[in-house]
Parts: C-alpha cells; sequence; structure tokens
C-alpha cells in the first residue's frame, strides 16, 4: 500500500511550512509564532487557504502575517518507470 503523503507528491503536491505570526487576544501588542506544515500544491495553496479560513472563523487570535516557504520532493525529472530487474548478490 502506497502512503497518502507519496500519493500527493506524485499528484504535484510539495511540502509546505507557514509561519504565521498573530496577535494574543488578551494582549494584541504581543505577537505570537505558530509553524504549520503540509502537503499543498503552489501556487494556490487550498490546504493552507482552508487552515487561514479555519483559523479566522474559529480561533480568537487575529492573523499578523503569514510566511510560506514550499519545496515540491518530488520532480518529475526523478521519478521514472524502469523496465528491467538488476540483481546485486
Amino acid at each position: 500500500m502506497v502512503s497518502k503523503e507519496f500519493r500527493q507528491q506524485i499528484e504535484g503536491y510539495g511540502l509546505t511550512t507557514a509561519h504565521i505570526l498573530y496577535r494574543i487576544p488578551d494582549h494584541p501588542g504581543v505577537l505570537q509564532t505558530f509553524v504549520w506544515q503540509d502537503y499543498d500544491l503552489a501556487p494556490r495553496f487550498p490546504v493552507l487557504t482552508g487552515f487561514l479560513d479555519f483559523w479566522k472563523r474559529e480561533l480568537d487570535g487575529p492573523l499578523h502575517s503569514v510566511r510560506v516557504a514550499h519545496s515540491q520532493l518530488v520532480k518529475p525529472a526523478e521519478f521514472r518507470a524502469v523496465n528491467g530487474v538488476l540483481t546485486l548478490h
């Protein structure tokens, strides 16, 4: 069985990391950090957008800023079908 994460990488998903700064509700002058990481599709980032929509709708800490890094771990040139078998001792 192939893992969900591997299937997503083959479909073009890449590892996305978001560095989120938000304001603490009781102390609006103080910023807190939250790091979020999941597989997502660049450049629209639907998974991250869904998470940020959830944050705005359900959590009290208003967002200050979001920094995003994205890397496609499996690129088309790195994955290819091979015909044949190589036997080592």
